[in-house]
C-alpha cells in the first residue's frame, strides 16, 4: 500500500510551476513529440483508451510479468464509463494521459472548445483516479496543426503522439492479425520509438489484438537490444531512461 501511495503522489504532483526555472516538460513543446529524444535504444509503450476495456486486464497482467510499463492516453469519456479501469492502470503504476474528453476531430473545433476538450477530459481522469493527468496530450486521430499544438502547450500540456500505430484497433474484421500488429510495430524499431496500442476495438467486436500481441512485442524489442521506457523520464531534467518495476 506504501509504494502504491508513492506512486500516486508523484503522478498527482503537478508538473509546471517548479522552483528554480521552467517545468521539464516545456522543452518538450514546439512540435508533436514522435520519438523519445536522445538516440537511446529504448522504445516507449502507449495504449489509448477511448472505447471500451475489454483488452486492459490482459495488457496490465502482461506488463506486470515483463515488468515494463506504458503511457496510456484516455478520454474523459473512459475514465467516467470505466472508473474502475482507469484507477486500476494508476494502482500497477502505470501514467496517464489526456486524449481529450469526447474524441472529436480537434480541427474541426474552435479554440474554446478544443480547450474545453482538454479540461473536461482532466477533469473526469481526475474524478475516476484521484490524480491529475500527466501534461501529455495526445491528439484524437492524430489531428495536429502547429497552432492546435501552441493552443496545447498553452494549457500545459506537451503533444506525445507515437512513431508508429500497430493498427491493432481495426481487428480482425479491419483485416489485421496478431501477427500483423505485431510487424507494424517491429517494422518501424529504431531509437525513441513510441508505439501506440489500443484497449479494445472500434467497433467493439472480436479479440483485443494489441492485448494478444502485446507479449510477442516486449520480447521481440527486448530480443533486439532495446529496452522498454517509461515516457514520465521526459519529466526529469537529466531523464534516466531505465524501465522502472511496476
Amino acid at each position: 500500500m506504501a509504494a502504491a501511495a508513492a506512486v500516486l503522489a508523484v503522478m498527482g504532483a503537478p508538473a509546471a510551476g517548479q522552483v528554480g526555472g521552467p517545468a521539464p516538460v516545456e522543452g518538450l513543446y514546439g512540435s508533436a513529440v514522435r520519438e523519445i529524444p536522445g538516440g537511446a535504444k529504448v522504445v516507449a509503450l502507449t495504449f489509448n483508451a477511448a472505447w471500451d476495456e475489454e483488452g486492459l486486464d490482459t495488457v496490465l497482467t502482461v506488463l506486470r510479468q515483463q515488468r515494463a510499463s506504458a503511457t496510456f492516453f484516455l478520454t474523459g469519456h473512459f475514465a467516467e464509463r470505466h472508473p474502475a479501469a482507469a484507477r486500476a492502470i494508476v494502482t500497477a503504476g502505470h501514467g496517464i494521459g489526456n486524449h481529450s474528453h469526447s474524441h472529436p476531430p480537434f480541427g474541426e473545433l474552435t479554440r474554446p472548445e478544443r480547450a474545453q476538450e482538454i479540461t473536461l477530459a482532466d477533469q473526469a481522469i481526475h474524478r475516476a483516479t484521484g490524480i491529475r493527468s500527466l501534461p501529455f496530450f495526445r491528439f484524437p486521430y492524430g489531428d495536429t496543426t502547429p497552432a492546435q499544438i501552441a493552443e496545447v502547450n498553452a494549457l500545459g500540456y506537451a503533444d506525445i503522439e507515437w512513431t508508429t500505430d500497430t493498427n491493432g484497433y481495426k481487428g480482425t474484421a479491419g483485416g489485421m492479425t496478431v501477427q500483423k500488429t505485431v510487424k507494424r510495430a517491429l517494422d518501424a524499431l529504431r531509437p525513441g520509438e513510441i508505439v501506440q496500442m489500443h484497449i479494445g476495438n472500434l467497433d467493439g467486436q472480436g479479440p483485443v489484438l494489441d492485448a494478444q500481441a502485446l507479449p510477442q512485442i516486449i520480447d521481440a524489442i527486448r530480443s533486439r537490444g532495446y529496452r522498454i521506457a517509461d515516457l514520465r523520464t521526459l519529466l526529469t531534467a537529466t531523464p534516466s531512461l531505465t524501465p522502472r518495476p511496476v
